[in-house]
């Protein structure tokens, strides 16, 4: 059953009906990422390296001009590292705007049988969307610290992933269809299920520039296993027909 899902949620990616979500998400995370660098590097010159001229005032313009050259070298280092670290969660705050795009175009295709799930407001969306990026630094922090901890390292990156990523992703399949309530209470009857498809997202986030599409992956995953554990859930945890 996850395979099944893991394996048409990939397909899903690239299919014509959900091209144009996979392209606003990567432009919007770019776009982002350019204006963050620009809004950085302005608020480093403009009071960083003032700051530097002014503590060793005396130490002369050849001097100053070394520190300036170095530290800007530096600088210019941990920009790319910081904007390293917030692709992930700039690229999910974004795609948590678009999972309604790609729920609907699985359910149309895949599910046309079915009642159609409903999408969320644009106010909900934004708050999934945060919500999703508080797992995933919350998540992270997580796991960054249990990487400290021998022989624990790489699975508690999985581990801790696989249970909020499942989790959530698909909590926001089931609340199409379920009140949050409902939602909750299928999820944690299904928690072992929902847990390894929630490995698999981790695989999928664990992979370098292809993590851009996680969100999306995930989404589609979670609906499609979603799907199949609500033909045979039981009648209060079905959706109205």
């Amino acid at each position: 059953m996850i395979l099944a899902a893991a394996r048409m949620s990939l397909s899903n990616l690239f299919a014509p009906e959900t091209r144009s979500v996979f392209w606003k998400v990567i432009g919007l995370t770019l776009v982002c990422l350019v204006a963050v660098w620009f809004a950085l590097r302005g608020l480093f010159y403009a009071y960083v390296l003032p700051w530097i001229a002014s503590v060793w005032p005396a130490a002369g313009a050849e001097w100053a001009g070394w520190v300036t050259f170095f530290v800007g070298i530096l600088a210019s280092i941990g920009l790319a590292l910081g904007l390293a670290l917030l692709l992930a969660p700039i690229n999910a705050l974004i795609a948590g705007l678009f999972l309604d795009d790609v729920a609907d175009v699985i359910e149309k295709r895949d599910y046309p049988a079915l009642p159609p799930g409903r999408p969320m407001p644009i106010g909900a969306a934004i708050v999934e969307g945060a919500k999703f990026l508080g797992v995933v630094i919350a998540g992270n922090i997580i796991a960054l610290f249990l990487l400290l901890v021998p022989g624990v390292n790489l699975i508690a990156f999985f581990v801790v992933n696989g249970y909020l990523l499942g989790r959530e992703f698909f909590e926001f399949a089931a609340m199409r269809h379920l009140s949050p309530d409902a939602a909750r209470e299928l999820r944690a009857r299904h928690a072992g299920r929902v847990t390894l498809a929630g490995f698999l997202i981790a695989g999928f986030l664990a992979i370098p520039v292809v993590n851009l599409l996680t969100p999306l992956f995930a989404a589609g995953l979670m609906v499609h296993l979603y799907k199949a554990i609500a033909a045979n859930a039981p009648a209060t945890l079905r959706p109205a027909a």
